[in-house]
C-alpha cells in the first residue's frame, strides 16, 4: 500500500508539472524580418526559389512593421501582375523580365533601408 501513494504521488507531481508548464508557456510567434525578404529577393533574383517559399513567406502578414507590410503587399501585387509560377516549376524564373527589374528595385530599395536603419541605430 505505501508503494501505490509513492507511485500516485510521483504520477500526480509530474501531471501537474506538465500542465503548469503548458498554462505558462506562450504560443510561438513568427516575425518577419527585413533580412528574411532580402534572402527571398535574392533567391528569386537568381532563381533559387520556389513559389512555395515566395508564397510562405510573403503570404504571411507582417504587423509589427509597417514598412516590412507595405513591401510585403508590394511583392504580393508584384506575383500577381508579374509572376510566372508555371515555369518556375520547370527550372525558369518565377517572375517576367519585368518583374524581376521591379523586385530588384523593391531589394535594392529595402537594402538601403536597412542601412540607414542601422546607421542610426549606431549613430
Amino acid at each position: 500500500m505505501p508503494l501505490f501513494f509513492v507511485v500516485f504521488l510521483i504520477c500526480l507531481l509530474i501531471s501537474l508539472a506538465t500542465v503548469a508548464a503548458l498554462m505558462l508557456s506562450r504560443t510561438p510567434r513568427y516575425r518577419t524580418q527585413a533580412q528574411d525578404l532580402l534572402d527571398l529577393f535574392d533567391a528569386v533574383l537568381d532563381n533559387r526559389a520556389s513559389e512555395a517559399r515566395w508564397h510562405t513567406l510573403i503570404g504571411y502578414p507582417i504587423r509589427h512593421d509597417a514598412y516590412l507590410e507595405n513591401l510585403r503587399r508590394r511583392s504580393q501585387h508584384l506575383m500577381e501582375t508579374h509572376g510566372r509560377p508555371w515555369q518556375a516549376a520547370q527550372g525558369g524564373s518565377l517572375f517576367s523580365r519585368s518583374g524581376r527589374e521591379e523586385l530588384a528595385a523593391l531589394r535594392d530599395h529595402l537594402a538601403a533601408h536597412q542601412s540607414l536603419q542601422g546607421g542610426e541605430y549606431h549613430a
